[in-house]
C-alpha cells in the first residue's frame, strides 16, 4: 500500500469531517479504517526491512562461515517468509551439527512425496542417529528408489541387519558388492580417529555379520573367512578385525 493511497483517505476523512462533522459514528468507523491501514503500510514497510536486514545477515554468516549464525539467519527468514527449500536447508545444517532432534522438528519424520531429496536424507541421517530404526529405514527405501546407490544401499544394510531383517540386508549387501566402485569410499568412526575403507570391503564386513548371524554356531568359520576377505582388501579396517578378533574368541569358547 503507498503513501499516496494514505493521503488519499486522510483527505476523504478531512472532507468528510467538514461536510458531516455530526455524523460521529460514521467518522469514528473511518478513523478506525484510515488507523488500519496507516498500521498495515508500517507493517509491511517493516516486514520488508526484517527480510532485507536477515537476507543480509544471512550472506554475512555464510561468507564468515558461522553455521550458527547461518542458522539463526535463516530462522528468522523462515518465520517472516515460510519457504519449504530455506526450511530443508535449515534442517541440513542441525542435522550436519549434530542437532537431530531439532532437524527432526524442523522438517517432520512422516514421508512426503513433494519432499526434496535433501529433505529425505535429513529425515533418514536424523532418525538413525536417534534411534529410531524403522523410521530411518522407511526414508533409506525412499532415497534407494529416487537414486539407487552404494552408499545408501549401506545404510540399508546396516540397518536390517540390526532388525534382524537378514533377507532384505543380503539384497542391498548384493547390490552393493556389484556396484561399488574403487574410488568411492567408507568412512568408520569407532576407533580414537576416523579412517576409511572401500565400499567392497565395507560390505563384505556386512556379508560376514549376515553370515553370523544366520547361524551363530555353525556359520563361525565362514564369517571369519568373509572377514579376511574385506582385510585383505582394506588391511585398516578396524572394525572388521575387532570382528574377527570376537569371532575367534567365541569360536575358542565354544
Amino acid at each position: 500500500m503507498s503513501c499516496n493511497i494514505i493521503k488519499f483517505h486522510f483527505l476523504l476523512f478531512l472532507k468528510l469531517s467538514l461536510v458531516s462533522f455530526n455524523k460521529s459514528t460514521i467518522m469514528k468507523q473511518y478513523l478506525f479504517v484510515l488507523s488500519f491501514l496507516a498500521s498495515s503500510f508500517l507493517y509491511s514497510q517493516s516486514d520488508t526491512s526484517l527480510l532485507n536486514h536477515y537476507n543480509d545477515y544471512y550472506k554475512q554468516m555464510k561468507t564468515q562461515g558461522d553455521v550458527q549464525g547461518v542458522i539463526n539467519a535463516l530462522t528468522h527468514l523462515s518465520i517472516l517468509s515460510p519457504d519449504q527449500a530455506r526450511k530443508d536447508t535449515l534442517a541440513f545444517l542441525y542435522m550436519n551439527e549434530g542437532k537431530y532432534i531439532q532437524a527432526i522438528n524442523t522438517i517432520g519424520i512422516d514421508q512426503k512425496e513433494n519432499d526434496s531429496d535433501m529433505a529425505v536424507k535429513v529425515k533418514a541421517r536424523s532418525l538413525q542417529m536417534l534411534n529410531q530404526i524403522d523410521r530411518s529405514v522407511e526414508h533409506y527405501e525412499e532415497l534407494f528408489r529416487r537414486n539407487p546407490n552404494s552408499l545408501v544401499a549401506y545404510e540399508l544394510a546396516d540397518l536390517k541387519i540390526q532388525l534382524d531383517d537378514l533377507l532384505g540386508a543380503t539384497k542391498h549387501i548384493t547390490f552393493g558388492i556389484a556396484n561399488s566402485k574403487s574410488d568411492v569410499m567408507r568412512a568408520f568412526y569407532e576407533s580414537q580417529s576416523q579412517y576409511q575403507v572401500p565400499m567392497k570391503a565395507a560390505f563384505i564386513y556386512l556379508k560376514g555379520l549376515v553370515r553370523f548371524k544366520e547361524n551363530k554356531s555353525l556359520n563361525i568359520d565362514a564369517a571369519i573367512e568373509i572377514m579376511d576377505e574385506a582385510l585383505a582388501i582394506a588391511p585398516n579396517f578396524n572394525l572388521a578385525k575387532i570382528s574377527k578378533d570376537a569371532l575367534l574368541s567365541q569360536k575358542i569358547n565354544q
